[in-house]
């Protein structure tokens, strides 16, 4: 409302003092880099992301998670499929930077995407992005037509996101799941094998829980403490951060951890012992490790950038490796 006041600490206030601000300010960027200009090419190689790349692991899991990656030709089928989703996936960060420019100049991180920092013109940005979008389709027709269908939708779907769907309270948070679960239902859809309906929900559940875990860590980052304790919000930040609460977040959070973990033990006791030996249900236990792991990461303000903490965190980093040590065992061994 015009005239109302928000309370922000001043940049050389004390942890006690909190110096007035209209709601009429309007919030500027944060200042630029110190460091050296990347190049134009190391630049562009940086928009599309390829840390980010980790989370197209989902095609291959899909497969492997049917048993399937050791027969005929289905691990061309699916490698082709990560690489395709690959392509779909930075050509969308590519074109969302050109149009989130203005709002990643004010964010800590994102202001040092190329874009957002002025070292690689949107022009030419649009173009790589919108390139790598219909070579993603394209490769995704080879393999199979109805893969380039699951690759349209997941185009529609995350472009939609940045457009209408981060706006919408708890809409965000599906769509951001959602773009995972099409990324586990083209695993299925390339080989062609089937995907048991445990597994999509284990894949469903445990997104839900990464997206939520990002909402967690953005709430907090646009907060700061009055003097009293209470948390205020800063300005500039997203508007549908205005509908969360951390308590809201945490009940999505443990309900869907919860669901994942049942989902995934039913899942894993699908199939029966191989020479005796468990390998399914001793996955759990990794996988369990893995979900409170993440969840101990996002109570301590970590979530915005899951690549990040599935890669630099070794707790996390060593029970996703045994959770795949011990799949491959059992996949292995079932011959």
């Amino acid at each position: 409302m015009p005239g109302a006041e928000l309370t922000v600490p001043s940049p050389t206030a004390t942890q006690t003092e909190i110096a007035p601000l209209t709601a009429a300010t309007q919030p500027t960027a944060l200042p630029p880099t110190q460091a050296r200009r990347r190049g134009r090419l190391h630049a562009a190689v940086v928009t599309l992301r390829p840390r980010q790349w980790i989370k197209n692991g989902l095609v291959i899991a899909a497969a492997g998670a049917a048993g399937a990656l050791g027969h005929d030709d289905v691990p061309v089928r699916v490698g082709l499929a990560f690489v395709a989703f690959c392509l779909l996936s930075s050509g969308i960060y590519a074109v969302n930077d050109v149009r989130d420019a203005a709002e990643d100049r004010l964010h800590p991180r994102k202001r040092f995407r190329p874009v957002a920092a002025g070292e690689l013109d949107p022009r030419t940005a649009t173009v790589l992005g919108i390139s790598l979008m219909a070579a993603g389709i394209v490769l995704c027709a080879e393999i199979r037509p109805l893969l380039a269908v699951v690759g349209a939708a997941y185009l529609a779907l995350t472009l939609s996101y940045t457009l209408v769907w981060r706006h919408l309270l708890l809409l965000d948070i599906i769509a951001i799941a959602g773009g995972f679960v099409l990324r586990a239902v083209a695993g299925g859809v390339a080989p062609p094998v089937t995907l048991s309906r445990w597994f999509v929900l284990v894949v469903t559940c445990a997104a839900v829980f990464v997206a939520a875990g990002k909402r967690q860590a953005e709430l907090r980052r646009t907060e700061v403490s009055a003097g009293t304790g209470e948390r205020v919000a800063v300005p500039g930040r997203r508007r549908v951060l205005e509908g969360y609460t951390e308590g809201r977040l945490w009940a999505i959070l443990i309900a869907s951890a919860a669901v994942a973990l049942f989902a995934y033990a039913v899942w894993a006791f699908e199939l029966p012992a191989v020479h005796g030996i468990p390998w399914r249900p001793l996955t759990i236990i990794p996988f369990a490790a893995c979900l409170l792991r993440y969840g101990m990461l996002i109570e301590a303000g970590d979530g915005e950038s899951p690549e990040d903490l599935v890669l630099r965190d070794r707790p996390l980093l060593i029970a996703g490796i045994a959770w795949l040590v011990l799949f491959a065992l059992g996949v292995h061994a079932a011959g």
